[in-house]
């Protein structure tokens, strides 16, 4: 193969979509039995505000206010719960459309907890604080959803 081909080939397989970053059925079921702390086959939101959160920002309802071990392994294969890919230069000034609860539900799907009241600043962009593991930093919401925190 000549090398200009080759080359075009593995630029090919990096940049087109593949399942192999999708989160492997190890990794779903890992993040499955760390958030099911009582372990009776169900998630409610008290138990995973994280991954309720990430399934308001996708749209996407709970069926019988709890999220089965079923619908969570589907929605993790399908990287539902992944970190979203930030934007260079976040967060971004702009005119920003979501709500405070929005805001909010992006910091929560983000890997936040403890999501103080967010106030929306003169360049569109939600601000508060946020509780990252144990300590607690400022956050930001922009336009685009990116979550940005910086030590307090």
């Amino acid at each position: 193969m000549k090398p200009a081909i080759k080359v075009a080939c593995v630029c090919a397989l990096l940049l087109s979509p593949t399942a192999a970053f999708a989160m492997s059925e190890s990794d779903c079921a890992a993040a499955w039995t760390k958030a099911d702390a009582n372990n009776d086959g169900k998630l409610t939101e008290a138990e995973s505000a994280r991954y309720y959160a990430a399934m308001r920002v996708a749209n996407k309802p709970i069926a019988d206010g709890a999220l089965t071990k079923q619908a969570f392994a589907e929605n993790c294969k399908a990287d539902m719960f992944m970190a979203a890919k930030m934007d260079a230069g976040a967060p971004l000034a702009g005119a920003n459309s979501f709500t405070e609860a929005q805001a909010k539900d992006r910091a929560t799907a983000a890997g936040f907890s403890t999501v103080s009241a967010l106030k929306k600043d003169d360049k569109g962009v939600w601000r508060g604080t946020a509780s990252e593991g144990a300590k607690t930093v400022n956050i930001a919401v922009d336009f685009k959803g990116n979550v940005v925190a910086t030590p307090m």
